[in-house]
């Protein structure tokens, strides 16, 4: 049985992808303001930076954004390869640069100020292991500033230090160095009961995303692509797909609803691994949850594809059965899909 073991009737649904590209810009609390100042060099071993930054702006997430080489970003430059009818080669060759100086490209890094409604949290500093201290909690909230700042950037706490110092300070009104992501617009959502839109700015995510007809999982690859009309990719994702244990259940199978922001149904008997003699938990939302911030439901009984707690594993960990992708990641395709779009698990 796949651990996600989400139920259908108990993964609450949120706002419909139409009503969420619908919302219009407001003023936010939580936007970083950019701020104009000498960059630091990057430091010598995360000179693919710029590289991360232009494929995820096109839609070919590295996952986290490191600036290093690895299996992740040779997925991205394959999947930018093949949306641009190139050979699949994942490497950085002529061909390959051409096509992305089509686009304009910006800098690896940028300033910006920390606004204080981000500062604020709030943050669960001792954020427990044990499912039914988690489901004490209010929400499975960001451990620290830290950690929030990190997946605001889609990137990993080790690599803002790298970007900064150990000595840099981080707090409200505070001037620090990040990834150069996308800038996006805060939404405003009609009967936004999730959170959603607060969701969508903690992670930089817009909440205007291309309806796509076809999702397609690599379980050799570890790969999601996103297909919109025509069959024509639109947006690629790396993934962690089940395990020895818990096989990706191969087969093709249909979107049945999104989940945003979630609760979660902890039941032991279904986790590998887990004591089978502790109760079954219902966990609040939060992006420390088990599956993240998103569960798509599938066709297939307990699978579904969904966010994580620890966006640095992906590709790399197993998981138990069902798909997962960074939180950032995770939003950008449940702004993409609706009920019935395909589902295709492979090889």
């Amino acid at each position: 049985m796949a651990a996600c073991q989400q139920n259908e009737t108990e993964a609450p649904r949120a706002e419909t992808p139409e009503k969420a590209s619908a919302a219009k810009p407001v003023e936010s609390a939580l936007a970083f303001a950019e701020v104009t100042g000498d960059l630091p060099p990057l430091p010598a071993d995360r000179d693919m930076m710029q590289l991360q930054v232009a494929l995820e702006r096109l839609g070919f997430s590295p996952g986290v954004i490191d600036g290093k080489t690895g299996q992740s970003l040779t997925l991205a430059l394959k999947g930018f390869q093949n949306a641009n009818d190139l050979e699949e080669s994942g490497e950085l060759n002529e061909a390959t640069k051409a096509a992305l100086e089509r686009s304009p490209m910006v800098p690896a890094t940028k300033l910006v100020k920390i606004p204080a409604g981000f500062a604020d949290g709030p943050f669960v500093p001792d954020f427990p292991k044990d499912a039914a201290d988690q489901a004490k909690l209010q929400s499975l909230g960001y451990r620290d500033l830290m950690e929030a700042l990190a997946e605001r950037f889609h990137t990993t706490p080790e690599t803002l230090i790298a970007l900064n110092s150990h000595d840099t300070a981080i707090g409200a009104g505070k001037i620090i160095v990040v990834p150069n992501v996308a800038d996006v617009a805060a939404p405003s959502i009609d009967n936004d009961e999730r959170g959603w839109v607060k969701t969508l700015e903690l992670l930089g995510v817009a909440s205007d995303q291309p309806a796509i007809e076809k999702i397609v999982v690599d379980k050799s690859d570890s790969w999601l692509r996103a297909y919109g009309a025509d069959n024509k990719l639109i947006a690629q994702f790396p993934v962690t797909t089940g395990s020895d244990h818990d096989p990706l259940p191969l087969g093709n199978w249909t979107v049945k609803g999104v989940a945003r922001n979630p609760d979660y149904s902890y039941d032991p008997k279904l986790l590998r691994g887990a004591d089978k003699n502790a109760e079954k938990q219902l966990l609040n939302p939060g992006p420390n949850s088990p599956v993240g911030v998103v569960w798509i439901d599938l066709s297939k009984e307990h699978y579904g594809i969904h966010g994580t707690s620890e966006p640095a594993t992906i590709g790399r960990a197993e998981s138990n059965g069902c798909v997962r992708l960074t939180n950032w990641d995770a939003a950008k395709l449940a702004g993409m899909v609706k009920p019935d779009v395909k589902v295709v698990f492979q090889a």
